[in-house]
């Protein structure tokens, strides 16, 4: 089992406030090592709702002082990217959830929310590219690098990429169904893979990787870390229908491992970490990023609300039973 200590409650956009375009959220905490002082945090944020009591997603950051990752440095002074245009897959949001270092480029990959009618959105998986290390960032194109497919009708979300042994993997969510719960549509979507030789063009079948604990179980942002000689994931899971308002329902975080990334074995009583007793991450734990950074490891995390209130931090203390 796992051993984690909590950093607390890092950034909390509600109480800071430091733009129209970033007054909630920080959702889908994004970790890069920008330089030898400075962890950079991206994550999506939003404005307050709109007339019509909708949200729109930005991206953002933070800059983390790399010797007291509790100390914010820097916030973005504009979003990363600017919304698509009408009709494209990003023109309601943008939500970055992975960043990539390839030679001298730095790729950022994102979802894009788009409004639709029978169902209230559906998702694709842009990219966006940056020469000048993570500053600045352009859209590879107009159209999402992951879109749908025959296999994935529905949507495809949250992309977590990582560069193995000169292969491209990207674990991202994909939609299964739609089920209407009290005449709300709620998807459906499990952790599904994906490889490339160069992270644009990507091979996926959308067959489901991570074994689940009830029916029709939604999961979460998937990215897997190497500690002593396997492969293990932390990653948010929760009921397909009730989430926002029972807390049991809500998310949490489970764990699975791997020898081949290929094959994974769900064994969540070893993630080692749940909801607190009170406070920002007592009711829901999702959207976890694990990194290892100046020989710790860190899980980067949003709590209650879907990170309405920010991110958080915990560090590994330990693990037994290995």
């Amino acid at each position: 089992m796992f051993a984690w200590k909590k950093l607390g409650n890092v950034f909390n956009p509600t109480v800071r406030r430091p733009h129209p375009w970033m007054q909630e959220y920080a959702q889908c905490p994004t970790p890069f090592v920008r330089d030898d002082a400075t962890l950079r945090v991206y994550f999506a944020c939003r404005p307050q709702r709109d007339a019509d009591l909708q949200y729109v997603s930005y991206p953002g950051y933070v800059d983390l002082a790399r010797d007291d990752l509790t100390r914010v440095v820097k916030i973005a002074d504009a979003p990363l990217l600017p919304l698509g245009g009408a009709g494209a897959f990003d023109e309601f949001g943008i939500m970055p959830s992975s960043v990539v270092r390839s030679g001298d480029a730095v790729y950022l990959y994102y979802t894009g929310w788009s409004r639709m009618a029978s169902v209230p959105y559906t998702t694709a998986i842009g990219l966006a590219v940056s020469h000048d290390g993570g500053e600045t960032f352009s859209k590879l194109g107009e159209g999402p690098v992951l879109g749908l497919t025959l296999n994935e009708p529905y949507l495809v979300n949250s992309p977590a990429v990582r560069i193995i042994d000169g292969i491209w993997h990207m674990w991202y969510m994909t939609g299964t169904k739609w089920l209407i719960h009290e005449g709300q549509p709620e998807a459906v979507f499990p952790i599904v893979h994906a490889t490339s030789d160069d992270g644009i063009v990507w091979t996926r079948d959308g067959r489901p990787i991570v074994p689940t604990r009830s029916e029709d179980e939604c999961q979460d942002i998937f990215l897997p870390f190497f500690l002593d000689g396997r492969w293990h994931a932390v990653f948010g899971y929760r009921k397909p229908v009730g989430f926002r308002s029972d807390p049991a329902s809500m998310y949490r975080l489970g764990y699975a491992w791997s020898d081949d990334l290929i094959e994974w074995v769900r064994d969540d009583a070893q993630v080692g970490i749940d909801v607190s007793a009170a406070g920002w991450d007592s009711q829901m734990m999702a959207s976890s990023q694990t990194i290892e950074l100046d020989g710790r490891i860190l899980l980067f995390y949003c709590g209650n609300n879907f990170g309405r209130e920010g991110f958080g931090i915990a560090e590994m203390t330990g693990r037994s039973g290995r």
